[in-house]
């Protein structure tokens, strides 16, 4: 994607409010961070968007949330938010959606390379700002923030790419 069209702006509309959608299938976890399928939007767009559209509809996301939309899990927003134990993550999900469109935008095996470099950079962003808002150490933020979302988020980045490249594959042939 080179210039926005409005097929292209629609579809980052769309994006962004799947990942308000999907911010609310919520589990909450013991130390705060909830289970949630935003991460799953937001791979899927960055598959199905490439770098720039996934990156820009997931700003839009954070943007929105961060000026108070009640968009985030559980229905919340604001900065009070982003400052907070999982702020680390929301920030990181343009980031996230950016190298995973930028695998995406080059083929399938870099479509895998972007969802782990993705995924990796949200994790490492989640946990620095859960220990950096709560006062624990990276060892109780590994915990809280990454261990036990580890196998759904294998679950998620190989769904989100596997239904997003055949899904686009579909999109494009049909425009």
């Amino acid at each position: 994607m080179t210039k926005l069209n409005t097929r292209d702006i629609c579809m980052m509309g769309i994006f962004t409010a799947l990942m308000a959608v999907m911010a609310q299938i919520s589990i909450p976890m013991p130390l705060g961070v909830p289970m949630t399928m935003q991460t799953f939007a937001i791979s899927l767009a960055g598959v199905m968007l490439g770098a720039k559209g996934g990156f820009f509809s997931t700003l839009a996301y954070v943007l929105l949330g961060a000026a108070g939309a009640p968009i985030f899990a559980n229905f919340t927003g604001g900065m009070g938010i982003i400052l907070g134990p999982t702020g680390g993550f929301i920030i990181s999900f343009p980031l996230m959606a950016l190298l995973i469109g930028w695998g995406a935008d080059r083929g399938r095996n870099e479509t895998i390379a972007g969802l782990v470099a993705g995924n990796i950079v949200n994790y490492v962003m989640g946990m620095i700002c859960f220990s950096l808002s709560t006062g624990k150490g990276l060892d109780v933020a590994f915990t809280a923030c990454v261990l036990p979302f580890i196998p759904t988020a294998i679950v998620k980045a190989v769904a989100a790419g596997a239904m997003g490249l055949k899904i686009k594959a579909r999109v494009m042939s049909a425009a």
